[in-house]
This record gives structure tokens, C-alpha cells and sequence, in this order.
């Protein structure tokens, strides 16, 4: 045992380094030295092996604070008692550690199983929910069917009468599998096929859910759409989704939110926008306007001389924000878009010249300024 290196060396740390700092080494190193990266290098795989024992010890809490106590004695079986090594990584769980340094390689190793007869959630159900431009600025309560697995009330969930252990996992729910690969020796554990995952069988299976506990069914359930919701808005109902197995709770139901386009109002983020054609004798004169909204018609004054494009504000008139109080609302913008009329009779041709002739360059300030710049321009 002279050879052995302390652990925290073996990973490159100090004693009392942080969970995180420990995973961080080990992934750093188990990706450099695992054989299967580094063919045909007894070094390189010495020193995984070492690699994977420290990490086995400093990554449990338990057999860290062995170690940190009493060395190698603590958790060495040589000194007498401790940690199991193999000494090689055959029968290593290589889903683990290839999930641990690559993210997860898709066939290698699985997950670690829960109690077999331990509550299980449901699975969540999620479904689209297309609404008007009207309904998400102010908010509604819909009815939807949905298709959901729910509790057999004949059986109430427990598949039938006279459960027995199952004899294929013994009623741990799952069965361990191993084999050999490119990577070497395999083990994965799968749902046992057939308690499927539950650890017992029932010997009268009930008639109505075939044995699942659970049953399709067909559920109205009423969703409330909160105002101000936009497109792509998921929607949270809690418990309305697929019952759980051993008395666990109902999943979710998401619902995402789209909302139909207005022919009048387009939406930017809570804020609303129109835009409202006014008359050129309005844009000049100036005129009191009927604006609609989406609490309805307001009035609002427009100044003589207003421009094509101009923008007015109407404070607090925009869509309610989400999980704010009540009242706090974006605005609208109305633009503002001069009508030039069209199809002038002789008559109106006639009074428009006569009226165009009693102005000059003081009553078109953007036309003379564009003139004045265009002189500058070609007498350099």
C-alpha cells in the first residue's frame, strides 16, 4: 500500500475541496484516461482506475468523511474495512460515468430506480389553445376536452385483486442487465416487462383497466386565461393531467397559448398600436378624433398642422402585464396616416390652387429646408 496515492492528489485537489470542484476533476480526468479514448495504454489505464476510486470515496459523503478521519483505513477493505474496489472498471455502471463526462451517450447504463411501490407522479399533458385578440388583452375562462389516463374506479388503481411479489424482480421494479460492449462490461438497469416497473403482479387482473389501474377517459376541464397573455404563453394547471401510479399525484396540464390577429390592432409586447387616417383638412386644421380602444371609444384632440406618421400616446390604454397589479397596463400608440383625397372635381381643383397660391415657404418648413439643401449642394 506504500504506492497509493492520497486521493485529493490523485484528482489534483486540496482536502476540503467543494462537491462541485470534485466532479469538475473527475470528469476532467476520467474524459483524458478512460481506455476506450486511449487504446492500447496500460498507463492510461492504471490511472483511470485510480481516478475512479478517489472519485468513488470523495464524491460520497460518507465514505469522505472515513477517509478524512482515518485514511486509507477508513474505507480501504485491506486496512479492514471500507469501500469494495474491483480494482479494474469492469462492472463499472458506464452510463454513469459516460452521462457524467459526455452529457449522455443514448444505450449506455440507465437510471437508478426508485421504490418500486413508492407514489409515482403523472405524466403532464400538453395541449394549444387558440384564443381572440379581445379575449388575452382582457382575459377568459375556456372549457377544453382533453384525453387523460385517470384512476379505474373499479379498481382504484390497483390493478385487480390478490397482488403477489413479482417473481422476475422481486419487487424492486427493475432488473439489472449486464454485457459486454466496445466499452467494456455493461450494466443497465430496465422496468421490469412484466410488473412494468410496479414489483407485483396481481393474479385476478381487473376487467375494466386490464391490470394498468388507470384508463382513458375524456375530461372537460375549464382554463382560465389570465389578461395579457400572448402568443407562446404556457399555461400551468396543476393536477390536470395523468393520474399517478401507487397514490401519486395527477401531472400537469400546460396549455400554450396563440392569439388570432385583430383586422384593427396589432400588439407589441403590452403596448397596442392603430393606425388612424384623419383628412387633410383635419391634419391641418387640426381635429377632435373618436379613437376605438380596447376599453372602448376615447376622444382625443389632434393639433393643427399634424404630420403624416406622427405618433400619439395614450397612456395606460395598452394590454394588462402579466403577474402585475391590476391596472398596470401598457399603452397605445396611434399613428397617424393624412388621406390625400382623390378624383378632385373642377370646382375643387380650382379653390385648392387658389388656396395653395396664398401660401409660400414659411408654411412648408421640411419642403423649404429640403430645397435649401439641395442649392448647397450643386453650387459647390
Amino acid at each position: 500500500m506504500a504506492d497509493k496515492r492520497d486521493y485529493y492528489e490523485v484528482l489534483g485537489l486540496q482536502k476540503g475541496a467543494s462537491d462541485a470542484e470534485i466532479k469538475k476533476a473527475y470528469r476532467k480526468l476520467a474524459k483524458q484516461y478512460h481506455p476506450d479514448l486511449n487504446p492500447d495504454n496500460p498507463e492510461a489505464e492504471e490511472k483511470f482506475k485510480e481516478i475512479n476510486e478517489a472519485n468513488q470515496v470523495l464524491s460520497d459523503p460518507d465514505k469522505r468523511a472515513k477517509y478524512d478521519q482515518f485514511g486509507f483505513a477508513g474505507v480501504d477493505p485491506s486496512y479492514g474495512g471500507g469501500a469494495n474496489f474491483t480494482g479494474g472498471f469492469d462492472g463499472v455502471d458506464l452510463g454513469d460515468i459516460f452521462a457524467d463526462i459526455f452529457g449522455g451517450f443514448g444505450g449506455f447504463g440507465g437510471t437508478r430506480s426508485a421504490a418500486a411501490n413508492s407514489p409515482r407522479r403523472g405524466s403532464d399533458i400538453q395541449v394549444a389553445l387558440e384564443i381572440g385578440f379581445m379575449e388575452a388583452c382582457k382575459g377568459v375562462s375556456h372549457d377544453i376536452s382533453i384525453n387523460v389516463m385517470d384512476e379505474c374506479p373499479e379498481c382504484h388503481g390497483a390493478g385487480g385483486k390478490n397482488p403477489k411479489t413479482c417473481p422476475d424482480c422481486k419487487g424492486r421494479g427493475f432488473v439489472t442487465v449486464q454485457q459486454r460492449g466496445v466499452f467494456g462490461m455493461m450494466q443497465t438497469q430496465r422496468p421490469c416487462s412484466r410488473c412494468r416497473g410496479k414489483g407485483k403482479i396481481v393474479e385476478t387482473p381487473c376487467a375494466k383497466c386490464g391490470g394498468s389501474g388507470r384508463i382513458n377517459v375524456k375530461k372537460d376541464v375549464s382554463v382560465k386565461v389570465p389578461a395579457g397573455v400572448d402568443n407562446g404563453v404556457m399555461l400551468n394547471v396543476r393536477g390536470g393531467g395523468n393520474a399517478g401510479e401507487n397514490g401519486g399525484a395527477h401531472g400537469d396540464l400546460k396549455v400554450r397559448i396563440s392569439v388570432r390577429k385583430d383586422s384593427m390592432f396589432d400588439r407589441e409586447d403590452y403596448n397596442i398600436w392603430i393606425d388612424f387616417p384623419i383628412t387633410y383638412s383635419q391634419a391641418v386644421l387640426g381635429a377632435e378624433i373618436d379613437v376605438p380602444t380596447i376599453d372602448g371609444i376615447v376622444s382625443y384632440k389632434v393639433p393643427a398642422g399634424t404630420q403624416p406618421g406622427t405618433v400619439f400616446r395614450l397612456k395606460g390604454k395598452g394590454v394588462q402585464r402579466l403577474q402585475r397589479a391590476e391596472g398596470d397596463r401598457g399603452d397605445q400608440m396611434v399613428r397617424i396616416n393624412v388621406e390625400v383625397p382623390k378624383k378632385l372635381n373642377k370646382k375643387q381643383q380650382e379653390a385648392l390652387s387658389a388656396f395653395e397660391a396664398t401660401l409660400d415657404d414659411k408654411n412648408y418648413e421640411k419642403r423649404t429646408s429640403f430645397l435649401d439643401k439641395l442649392k448647397d449642394m450643386f453650387s459647390k
